[in-house]
């Protein structure tokens, strides 16, 4: 009895997961506000501390539900499955802010319409996530754990569009474009935010294996 009352409590997963979740969201709506306005050096460096300061909040997250895990006797769901979600979750944060990083580091005057569209998917993308982790909480209701698995089908078919816009911008891109060096940078940027949507759908098939073993 005196041992039960020393072991920490279950920490809220759920309610950091879900905070997580908004930061991710934060960083890719300032990083979309940053592609919009891309054209205006004032505007670009607000929204780049933006994503900056989403990230490191999503990096605080992560910290506390990684540090919980060794803390806590019981947990809500599987101890790997927590560690998975929260840092495939923090994937996304990080790639996000890559992306905002190499477009300054590589020097990118202007944006294009396939860098628009990806950027469109990804917060499309991203938001679905959040959608999807604020269900985990209420999986043992059917309909609920239905309508998670539904969200993460959603991301599947968001991550399957940026990979045909992706082949679709490179195919584009190496037949227009006649500067090398654009070449380069934009092929990188490209290739990032369709990451972006590859570590959804990542988070996305975590999801899915956490509802059918608990739901």
């Amino acid at each position: 009895m005196f041992f039960g009352k020393l072991l920490p409590r279950e920490s809220n997963y759920f309610e950091m997961f879900n905070q997580h979740a908004d930061r991710i969201v934060e960083a890719a709506q300032a990083f979309s506000k940053l592609v919009a306005n891309y054209s205006d050096p004032v505007l670009r460096q607000k929204y780049n501390e933006d994503v900056d300061s989403a990230e490191r909040a999503a990096d605080r997250v992560t910290h506390e539900v990684n540090k919980s895990i060794h803390l806590t006797f019981i947990t809500p769901i599987d101890r790997e499955q927590i560690h998975s979600l929260i840092n495939t979750m923090d994937d996304i944060a990080d790639l996000i802010q890559d992306s905002a990083e190499t477009m300054a580091l590589y020097d990118v005057h202007h944006m294009t319409e396939d860098i628009t569209r990806l950027t469109d998917l990804s917060v499309k993308c991203c938001e679905r996530v959040r959608d999807a982790v604020g269900m985990l909480a209420k999986i043992a209701d059917p309909a609920t754990a239905a309508a998670a698995l539904k969200t993460c089908e959603e991301i599947d078919q968001l991550e399957s569009d940026a990979d045909r816009v992706m082949r679709s911008a490179m195919s584009k891109l190496f037949r227009e474009e006649p500067d090398v060096r654009e070449v380069i940078k934009l092929k990188a940027i490209y290739e990032l935010l369709e990451t972006i949507t590859d570590k959804c759908e990542d988070v996305a098939n975590v999801i899915e294996g956490i509802i059918l073993e608990n739901s």
